[in-house]
């Protein structure tokens, strides 16, 4: 009466697939994943400053640069601002 049927575990995924989403599901694995590491390197004693010199450094993409408005868009999109928050007559 345990998780050793085939179809528990599959009524189990739908559920998860259904409460976190697709996306979510594989973000969470890779965390769990990670931190079972972790938890298993602290109990090993192993320095994980050896993991991370044997492992290829990640970039990170730069964020997405602010595209720049000239003066006259910045007067029609100031325009349009003060016109949404002016109260209007009724």
């Amino acid at each position: 009466m345990g998780l050793d049927n085939p179809v528990h575990i599959l009524l189990l995924l739908i559920v998860l697939l259904l409460v976190f989403g697709a996306r979510r599901l594989p973000e969470m694995g890779r965390s769990l994943g990670e931190g079972m590491r972790g938890f298993k390197e602290s109990l090993s004693g192993e320095s994980s400053r050896a993991s991370l010199a044997a492992a290829p450094a990640q970039t990170t993409e730069p964020a997405p640069a602010t595209i720049a408005l000239s003066v006259s868009e910045q007067r029609v999109a100031g325009d349009a601002a003060t016109h949404a928050n002016a109260p209007t007559a009724a």
